[in-house]
């Protein structure tokens, strides 16, 4: 039964009976028909052993794949021998794709494998990451689009059981939950050292397998949730990865580990989580260790360029709408992008209609002129875990010299005083993705596109996926684009219909037609607001410093107020607006961002800090005065009861509550001075 019916071993032998090898499964059977004899494989071939064998394995789909073909169809036998080995490798690839496998040094594909190591959750940001492998797989997406492969990185996920382990053997709980020093909180848990040791040797295995720079990200319980997605509150970690002694890497990586586990309990995260219905002793940490995207240049390690794409725009100009989504993208490491920096902003499906300046001068004022990349460089061994210090900013200059911006920028020629797509003349060089969109280099608008709609229908929401593009690949591989991550983009409940007509402007505080949220926001009295007179677009990192601080006091006593700004929230670029994180602003029910005196800066839609704002439900409101886009009556703010004043800012009070209307389906909203209805 054994030897006729396949049920034992696939044992090799020759015309005469000899053993020449054995395999016990799928992955031994593929290489050791790298290196038997080609005697064997006519034998076997010859006989229908391999389909056969596969049969009494119930792998149905590659031995009827195999059994039609014959020896004779194959001009030699190491033909034969490639087409064995390459089906058998693309039946185990496809196999694996959708699926997360426990991690096995045999089974790990090093291109496309999602796995997971210890038990317990894989939290939220694994689990969008399995969905999108789940949807590519059952879509067949991965080639969909000629010399193109659309992938998820090659990644493991460390089971939150793990998370529980260090803490309880480390005895680091109570300790992380009292702890206001987030210095001293990250330096015990880097000295704790008491770690599993099945868990330290498959990440042995996997830094044997994977030599690369990665990416070691937070994945909590409550990560990318439905209700609240805590976007950007934990810590993520680059590594180069490429230190000649396994050990040393191994070292960077568990401190890296710790350090994520660490940041679950950060002040900010605690800030954070006191605006939620969840308490801190429920949230459970996994970790992604992902394979970083992009290819070296010298010692700098970076995508092409990176972006986040949402279903739903926020901020649609005419003639784009709302459902056709927006994308933000930077060169280089995306984050440019999560950190609210100038972007490339374009539609999906209208990839040629820019928007995202109205003039020339706004255009190269505004231009991306740096970009981030992983220095692969070697530095001290306790300053990998310093961002600074690994994650380095480079001009286009840098960029060009490396071969990277020729399908992406473009020229400003002052003789002219015109922009040039492309750089083959000389001038200031800008990002603008121009002559990748106008000329087709790169299906980028198409893939996204297709990938929203997938998204969209798997989740039963509108959704916001992040992405990478390598281009620098051999000229016999195909191009990648890497989605990173998909998560549910949290709209307001939009089923109320607000009237906003009928009040008389001399009533309102303030009224916008390009307002994000729905919904009637009552029983406020608290405002903090940045005094128009005083600000210094120089000192904005002062402002966002005094406006954490009254955000503190407020919350404290549990007291939730509207914020007014000038320029970006949140964004990376002081000059832009005031460079304040979510946990710095968290308390604030509404929120108005307003243009500065000189100029106006457009809305950024690409950051976490956005994501958390719909996620809270945050009426969000933008004051555009140079286009008669909406107001503030600064006069008004000006003469209220001051509770405290800063250098830059103030907190008021009204005796009476004001009241806010936002029109969710025209964009709408206004804020009603107290007393008025």
């Amino acid at each position: 039964m054994t030897e006729n019916f396949s049920f034992g071993d696939f044992i090799f032998r020759t015309e005469e009976g000899t053993e020449v090898g054995r395999a016990k499964n799928l992955y031994e059977l593929a290489e050791q028909i790298k290196i038997i004899p080609a005697e064997s494989i006519l034998y076997h071939a010859s006989r229908n052993h391999f389909s056969n064998w596969l049969k009494a394995r119930t792998e149905f789909w590659l031995a009827h794949k195999l059994r039609p073909q014959k020896v004779e169809d194959f001009e030699s036998v190491e033909d034969l021998r490639t087409t064995l080995i390459d089906s058998i490798s693309e039946f185990i690839a496809a196999r694996k794709r959708g699926v997360i496998l426990d991690f096995n040094k045999y089974s790990f594909d090093i291109k496309s494998t999602f796995a997971r190591i210890g038990g317990g959750s894989i939290g939220g940001k694994a689990r969008g990451l399995g969905f999108v492998n789940n949807l590519l797989s059952n879509f067949d997406v991965t080639n969909k689009f000629e010399n193109v492969e659309i992938v998820v990185p090659p990644s493991v996920v460390v089971g939150s059981e793990v998370f529980d382990y260090f803490l309880a053997e480390n005895n680091l709980l109570d300790f992380a939950l009292h702890c206001t020093d987030d210095k001293l909180l990250l330096q015990k848990f880097l000295t704790s050292h008491k770690f599993p040791y099945n868990v330290i040797n498959d990440l042995i295995i996997f830094l044997e397998l994977i030599n690369e720079p990665i990416a070691v990200r937070s994945s909590s319980m409550l990560e990318d949730s439905q209700g609240q997605p805590f976007a950007g509150v934990y810590d993520t970690y680059m590594l180069p990865n490429n230190h000649p002694e396994l050990n040393v890497r191994l070292t960077q990586l568990l401190d890296a580990i710790k350090a994520v586990y660490a940041s679950t309990f950060y002040q900010r995260a605690k800030d954070y989580i006191k605006v939620t219905s969840y308490r801190l002793e429920e949230e459970k940490m996994g970790i992604i260790i992902q394979k970083m995207v992009g290819s070296a240049h010298n010692h700098r390690f970076y995508p092409e360029f990176s972006g986040v794409a949402r279903s739903h725009n926020f901020y649609p100009v005419h003639p784009l709408k709302s459902k056709d989504g927006i994308v933000s993208v930077a060169l280089g490491l995306g984050k440019t992008i999560t950190e609210g920096g100038n972007t490339v902003r374009f539609c999906p499906k209208y990839p040629n209609y820019f928007h995202n300046f109205a003039t020339i001068n706004d255009t190269i004022k505004f231009n991306q002129q740096e970009f981030f990349a992983l220095d692969l460089s070697e530095i001290d061994q306790q300053e990998y875990l310093n961002e600074d210090k690994i994650l380095k900013k480079y001009n286009l200059k840098i960029a060009e010299e490396d071969g990277t911006l020729s399908n992406l920028a473009s020229t400003y020629s002052a003789e002219n005083n015109a922009i040039y797509d492309g750089i083959s003349r000389p001038g200031l060089r800008l990002f603008t993705l121009a002559p990748l969109l106008k000329y087709h280099i790169f299906p980028l608008p198409e893939i996204i596109e297709m990938l929203l709609e997938m998204g969209s229908w798997g989740m039963g929401a509108p959704v916001e996926i992040e992405f990478a593009v390598n281009l620098a690949v051999p000229s016999n591989q195909p191009k990648q684009f890497s989605l990173l991550q998909m998560r549910p983009l949290i709209l307001s409940n939009e089923a109320e219909e607000l009237d906003l007509n009928g009040h008389d402007n001399n009533d309102l505080i303030c009224k916008s037609n390009q307002v994000l949220g729905n919904g009637v926001i009552r029983e406020l009295n608290n405002i903090v607001f940045v005094d128009i007179n005083k600000f210094d677009r120089s000192k904005s990192r002062e402002v966002a410093a005094e406006i954490s601080a009254f955000n503190s006091k407020l919350i404290s006593k549990e007291l939730r107020y509207l914020l007014i700004g000038l320029g970006r929230w949140g964004t990376l670029d002081p000059w832009l607006g005031i460079p304040v994180r979510w946990e710095q602003i968290s308390g604030a029910k509404a929120i108005i961002e307003s243009n500065f005196k000189d100029f106006n800066v457009t809305p950024s839609q690409g950051s976490h800090f956005f994501q958390n704002l719909t996620s809270f439900k945050v009426g969000y409101f933008t004051i555009n005065s140079y286009e008669n886009m909406g107001f503030i009556d600064w006069e008004w703010l000006l003469s209220q009861h001051v509770v405290e004043s800063k250098e830059f800012t103030k907190h008021i009070t009204t005796e009476k509550p004001f009241t806010i209307k936002i029109n969710g389906r025209n964009n709408r909203g206004v804020i009603l001075k107290p007393d008025v209805e």
